[in-house]
């Protein structure tokens, strides 16, 4: 619990430097998302939201996830059409690599700062200017590999 609420203060503390509110709600999805273990969708979001605010609709988890994302606070997996919590919540211009497991769902975020600046040459040689960038790879975790073999 101790790690939700250092990732929650350092969320605030980032909102207030960059000028942004973290509202409550904001709040409260983030929260939701650092309680998961893996990645989830925006309406099983909504659910574990209503269990705090029953009258909370979809427009509310999607508006707070688009700000979440623009502060870099969460990820989106494309591939899954699901959210999880950036691992290094502060930690700018990194690289995420999402190791998505097709078997059990399991979703891990790890970096390698290295990965980042091969990126950002090659998109430099090219001319292009990157925002962010969120590479997905699919396989199997380790506990699913211990399952099929």
């Amino acid at each position: 619990m101790a790690s939700i609420e250092k990732n929650i203060t350092t969320a605030q503390a980032l909102c207030q430097q960059r000028g942004v509110r973290l509202t409550a709600q904001r709040e409260q999805v983030l929260s939701l998302l650092l309680q998961e273990k893996s990645a989830i969708s925006a309406y099983d979001l909504l659910d574990k939201l209503k269990e705090i605010e029953p009258n909370a609709k979809p427009p509310t988890v999607y508006r707070a996830l688009d700000f979440l994302l623009s502060q870099g606070f969460v990820h989106k997996v494309e591939s899954t059409n699901s959210y999880i919590c950036c691992c290094s919540i502060g930690h700018d211009q990194h690289c995420s690599q999402l190791l998505i497991c097709d078997s059990c769902g399991y979703v891990q975020e790890c970096h390698y700062d290295q990965l980042a600046q091969m990126l950002n040459h090659q998109a430099q040689q090219t001319g292009f200017k990157i925002y962010h960038h969120v590479i997905e790879t699919h396989g199997l975790c380790q506990s699913c590999q211990s399952i099929s073999s």
